[in-house]
């Protein structure tokens, strides 16, 4: 499982703070050693302890199917995670 954390650091004092999470967790379904499906799930801002894949609270979810896992870095997985969970970002206004 990948684990995205989203976190604010101050330069003026050094603090740091939360602000979210997504999980993107390989789900096992693919018959391809190449190619792999993924399930997102964005937390809830506040509730980023993890307990478990089914005790995410979430605001968004999305999947990934058929990713070339072994061709791509691992920074357009979580592109691609993102559009799923956020479908509506991709239209043009």
């Amino acid at each position: 499982m990948i684990v995205v954390k989203v976190e604010l650091w101050s330069a003026v004092t050094g603090e740091h703070e939360e602000l979210g999470r997504m999980y993107v967790a390989n789900d096992g379904t693919s018959s391809s050693r190449t190619k792999g499906n993924y399930n997102v799930k964005v937390a809830r801002k506040g509730s980023f302890k993890y307990d478990g894949w089914e005790e995410i609270k979430t605001t968004r979810t999305g999947r990934v199917e058929k990713y070339p896992r072994l061709s791509y870095n691992v920074w357009r997985l979580i592109t691609k995670a993102l559009k799923s969970a956020f479908p509506e970002e991709g239209r043009r206004d």
